[in-house]
């Protein structure tokens, strides 16, 4: 029997990481450093495919983990988890429309975009990491 268990860390630390690179892309295009931009953007986008690789990896091989929280806690995790997992849909369309605008350099039309993708992204990224710490760390009983 193989041990799984390293997995919801790892996916949860690949989550933060997207978290801190799409931020700090969004503040490199603000104060104009376009090429650090892209090459921050190229690793945010690599680390969330890893992420979503080791993920379902992950879950192929142990299914669902079931929330062991109680009262209060159960219709705020469940409101995090469906607004997580709805976005986290969305987003990958998004992101590929987003980066292949950019990488044509349409940068009117990625620009456009962007500005719905990366609130949306970083949104599902936090929501992960969020996710992850609700299911293993805190409301473990």
């Amino acid at each position: 029997m193989q041990d799984y268990s390293i997995f919801p860390v790892i996916n949860a630390s690949l989550n933060g990481t997207a978290a801190v690179l799409i931020g700090t892309g969004v503040y490199l295009i603000k104060t104009g450093r376009e090429r650090a931009h892209k090459a921050v953007m190229v690793l945010a986008i690599s680390t969330s495919t890893l992420f979503l690789i080791s993920y379902l990896y992950y879950h192929a091989h142990i299914g669902s983990y079931h929330f062991r929280g109680h009262g209060w806690a159960r219709p705020l995790y469940f409101s995090i988890l469906t607004t997580h997992t709805i976005l986290a849909a969305v987003i990958v369309p998004l992101v590929i429309i987003t980066f292949t605008r950019a990488w044509r350099g349409r940068y009117d039309r990625h620009r456009a975009i962007a500005r719905w993708t990366y609130p949306l992204w970083l949104y599902v990224s936090i929501t992960g990491v969020v996710v992850y710490l609700m299911l293993y760390k805190i409301f473990v009983t």
